[in-house]
């Protein structure tokens, strides 16, 4: 398969690249360095390039993130929206246009985004970063809904927090309840190929429980 991850040089991205290369797939990562994902003239050309080369694109692993917030609601500074906005919603839009023309070539394409509980259960000082998560899940329902029948879904991971052996080994004592090992994320993302299109399209998967 042809497996695009954007947001691919931190450790969720490599650990997704390593588990899809060593079965076999071809992946494609690019990172701020590669591409701006905010330029989607930019990412237009990405699309179209891997079409000439591919034909299409079996996988689009959405990684692009970050967090901002403070400690009251009274307290939101509403730049952190301005950042959040871009890192959060605007590269998904720009990745999912260009992307979901090659996903319906595919037949058997996957689109994948890493949501928060937090956008479930916003906190008082996380209302930029639980809106703007909530905010791109309903777009990638949208896209889900565009991609019905055609054999490729769109699907919401949802994990409280990430964890990575470089954090494991900072703090050895730590217990990271709830959080989602990079490793066992990647192993969701490709589980996401076992199942029929239509039972994960358009859903929300917690990894949490």
């Amino acid at each position: 398969m042809i497996i695009l991850i954007t947001g691919a040089a931190g450790p969720t991205g490599q650990a997704v690249a390593t588990h899809f290369t060593k079965n076999g797939h071809t992946v494609i990562g690019v990172d701020k360095d590669d591409v701006d994902l905010l330029d989607r003239a930019a990412v237009q050309e990405l699309a179209g390039r891997i079409e000439r080369e591919h034909g299409r694109v079996d996988g689009v692993v959405h990684l692009v993130g970050g967090w901002r917030g403070g400690k009251t609601f009274a307290d939101t500074d509403l730049d952190d929206w301005t950042v959040l906005h871009d890192l959060l919603i605007r590269t998904l839009q720009h990745v999912s246009l260009a992307f979901e023309p090659l996903l319906r070539k595919s037949g058997n394409g996957r689109f994948v985004i890493v949501s928060a509980k937090a956008a479930e259960r916003p906190t008082a000082g996380g209302a930029c970063y639980a809106a703007a998560k909530a905010a791109s899940e309903a777009w990638t329902l949208s896209l889900a809904d565009a991609l019905k029948e055609t054999g490729s879904a769109a699907t919401i991971l949802v994990v409280k927090a990430l964890l990575n052996d470089a954090m494991k080994a900072a703090k050895p004592d730590a217990r990271f309840a709830g959080f989602t090992h990079v490793d066992s994320l990647a192993e969701a993302i490709a589980g996401l190929y076992d199942r029929p299109a239509n039972e994960i399209n358009g859903i929300r998967l917690d990894l949490t429980q």
